[in-house]
């Protein structure tokens, strides 16, 4: 992912972007302090020591962006994300000490934060220069991304038949999903790729399909290396179908879901799970890209790839490549997705069946691989 510039001041020189560091430890604070000050993009705007009084400056010092620690005292930094979201949205970066426990900052993902990061630290430890660069940089993207308070979900571009989550699907389907006999066509599996925003996203279709679901889940999301096996971890909680990272060699079972590993490319070749660490795709290891070429190569008119919320272009043009194999594709709709690039490209290539609602898709999905074959 490639974030835009600042806007240019006055003068003509780039404004830096300002940021509220909310931390408890002094320790940190000086720490982030330090990290953020040293990045000429960026400048600290505010200290805060406690959501509470995070709440309180964010109407003061008007921040670009947030660096909230969700180990706070008084209210937790999932409650501080909601409040936050609320009032006066603004985008969140959370940095988490932890990477082994995930569910507090999974949760204010949920609750609208767009990215978690790892903490630097210390300066002693090896990795601080990369760890930092990376908090920097998150921090840079997400400035740029426009939150707002409540999304409005509108109907999609082309005609989607699904009905919202909660109510009986639609009886009818479009005609990439039936047959000339007029059954629904077998599929055989399922790929998800998602980035900012997509912890919810994707936390959202899972936990609305059954288990027992009958096709194995390919899943990447764009997230630091060290968060995602504590990530795999919590879209276990919330789902009824088993998650597990992606392991070299598995042979893909329907009613599981793989994700896909921190910083290993995952493709399935000769129906078996292959990591690899091959250069960045899309600027991305994972990829979606790379995930979706090898589902169109494997499964071809049996796949079925959805391309969730997401900053840059990462698997819309192996979505593309799916379509063009058969599969049945589908791109979130921009009423939902916290950046539409990703799903606005596949669009744009002609690669998306339809667009959809996140709050369709999983309807859609249930649909797809209905044990009822006949189409109404």
């Amino acid at each position: 992912m490639n974030g835009a510039a600042p806007s240019a001041g006055a003068q003509g020189a780039p404004r830096r972007i300002r940021v509220l560091v909310v931390e408890d430890s002094p320790v940190i604070q000086q720490l982030l302090s330090h990290v953020i000050g040293s990045d000429p993009r960026l400048e600290v705007a505010g200290i805060a020591s406690s959501g509470e009084q995070a709440l309180r400056m964010i109407e003061r010092e008007a921040p670009d962006v947030v660096s909230l620690d969700i180990r706070l005292p008084g209210i937790d930094g999932f409650e501080v994300t909601s409040r936050i979201m609320r009032q006066t949205p603004l985008p969140i970066v959370v940095v988490a000490s932890d990477v082994r426990d995930l569910d507090i900052p999974m949760r204010a993902l949920q609750a609208g934060a767009l990215a978690v990061v790892e903490k630097p630290g210390s300066m002693a430890r090896a990795d601080y220069q990369t760890v930092a660069h990376h908090l920097c940089t998150q921090l840079v993207i997400m400035s740029q991304v426009k939150v707002i308070r409540h999304r409005i979900t509108a109907r999609p571009a082309r005609p989607a038949n699904a009905s919202p989550a909660g109510s009986s699907p639609a009886p009818s389907l479009p005609a990439e999903a039936v047959t000339a006999d007029g059954q629904l066509r077998r599929f055989r599996a399922l790929g998800l790729v998602a980035s900012t925003g997509g912890p919810a996203a994707l936390s959202r279709i899972l936990r609305e399909l059954p288990a027992g679901f009958p096709l194995p889940v390919f899943v990447v999301q764009h997230m630091g290396a060290p968060f995602m096996a504590g990530f795999a971890n919590w879209l276990g909680t919330v789902s009824a179908l088993p998650v597990r990272l992606g392991e070299q060699g598995t042979t893909p079972r329907p009613g599981t879901v793989y994700v896909a590993p921190g910083d290993r490319h995952m493709q399935v070749e000769n129906a078996t799970i292959r990591l690899s660490d091959a250069p960045m795709v899309c600027g991305q290891r994972p990829s979606g890209e790379v995930l979706f070429q090898s589902m169109a190569r494997g499964y071809g008119a049996t796949g079925i790839g959805v391309l969730l919320t997401g900053m840059g272009e990462d698997g819309a043009r192996g979505l593309a490549e799916m379509h063009r194999t058969g599969a049945y594709t589908i791109a979130e709709h921009a009423s939902t997705a916290v950046i539409h690039s990703m799903p606005g490209t596949a669009v744009r290539l002609g690669g998306a069946v339809e667009e959809l609602p996140l709050d369709r898709v999983a309807a859609r999905l249930l649909q797809l691989t209905s044990d009822d074959k006949m189409a109404s």
